[in-house]
């Protein structure tokens, strides 16, 4: 048992991640229409929100975090990443978010030290 639980202290747990990132835009952004002159301050509130809280876990991890914000306009967007790592230690989280304006999305990719 005391194995299990020094496995989740050091592992990359997708759920947490998953809501850290939900929250973060949601203090960030919440409900506000999208707005060209704030999208840049919106974007990097919702970073800095994620590291943030990430590095608060104080887990062994170097953490990468990207956001891309688009105003809703029925034009598409096509992401991708490739990673070369180790899956047993290392892990991503991808969370798209939207309001009636805009889509958000945020990945990010923790690597073991």
């Amino acid at each position: 048992m005391a194995d299990y639980e020094g496995a989740e202290d050091t592992a990359f747990v997708v759920e947490d991640v998953s809501l850290i990132i939900k929250e973060s835009v949601e203090q960030s952004i919440g409900q506000n229409s999208y707005q060209h002159s704030k999208v840049n301050q919106w974007t990097s509130n919702v970073v800095e929100q994620c590291l943030k809280r990430l590095t608060a876990l104080g887990k062994p991890f170097k953490y990468i975090v990207n956001c891309v914000t688009l105003q809703k306009t029925g034009a598409g967007l096509h992401m991708a990443s490739s990673c070369f790592w180790d899956n047993s230690t290392d892990g991503s989280c991808t969370v798209r978010w939207e309001n009636k304006t805009m889509i958000v999305i945020v990945s990010v990719f923790g690597l073991s030290i």
